[in-house]
């Protein structure tokens, strides 16, 4: 595994190239190195200003961070105009970088520190949907269900273990913490997160994914009491139906 060490030089020669790059007009950092929450284990996270073609001051850093420091592999994630490549080097290194235009140079978010460049005023990022995750997850619970049903046991722990995601992030939603990639299930009180152990699959047998899957279906009402009693009215009996089927 990388050292801290090895993390910090890193970070300042990708800050290095950018100030020596003519078509790098801002950079900053975000993540937890921006705003000093960083442990030993916190990746780097980079956001470039760039005044020409996002893809091609992102193909000629994508090569230099294979040829400089032995890239392994890089992969986008989506994000309408930008460009946020994510790279891992040896030792376990991963860097994220994201290539967006200058007009879209700013923070968005508490977790940014600008090294260079002018910001702009940005909204923040939208929030989770609460209606698209209540519905993903009374979608999982159906398909948890009819995959029991099937026998498909591998499909039907998939759909669990969505299902809880799901739960997770609703529950973090509502008591206003980072609802993303579990970011805030840490500080998730114990009356939600005892439940949620009960969700865990121990073994992919039909009973097993039947408790677990009436335990999710449980966490799922509970949280929907807590966020909108009308819609827990209107989706909770159906709930129990599900919760009692899984049982038979």
């Amino acid at each position: 595994m990388f050292s801290v060490e090895d993390r910090d030089r890193l970070r300042e020669r990708l800050i290095q190239f950018a100030e020596a790059d003519e078509a790098v007009t801002g950079a900053a950092l975000t993540g937890s190195q921006a705003n000093g929450h960083s442990d030993e284990w916190s990746d780097t996270d980079l956001v470039l200003a760039i005044r020409d073609e996002l893809a091609v001051s992102s193909s000629r850093w994508t090569q230099w961070l294979h040829d400089e420091f032995g890239a392994l592999h890089h992969w986008d994630l989506p994000a309408d105009r930008r460009i946020i490549r994510v790279f891992l080097l040896p030792g376990w290194l991963e860097v994220d970088i994201s290539f967006c235009p200058e007009e879209e140079f700013g923070p968005r978010g508490p977790q940014w520190r600008t090294i260079f460049g002018e910001e702009r005023s940005l909204a923040p990022f939208p929030r989770p949907d609460r209606d698209a995750l209540i519905g993903l997850a009374w979608h999982h619970a159906l398909h948890a269900h009819i995959s029991i049903q099937r026998g498909r046991a591998w499909q039907a722990e998939y759909w669990i273990s969505a299902l809880r995601d799901h739960v997770v992030a609703l529950a973090c939603l509502r008591l206003g913490h980072t609802a993303v990639h579990a970011k805030g299930a840490h500080l998730l009180p114990m009356t939600m997160t005892v439940p949620l152990e009960a969700t865990l699959v121990r073994s992919v047998t039909e009973p097993e994914l039947r408790r677990a899957l009436k335990a999710a279906v449980t966490v799922l009402t509970d949280e929907l009491e807590r966020a909108d009693s009308q819609l827990a009215t209107r989706l909770g009996p159906m709930l129990a139906e599900l919760g009692e089927r899984s049982q038979e």
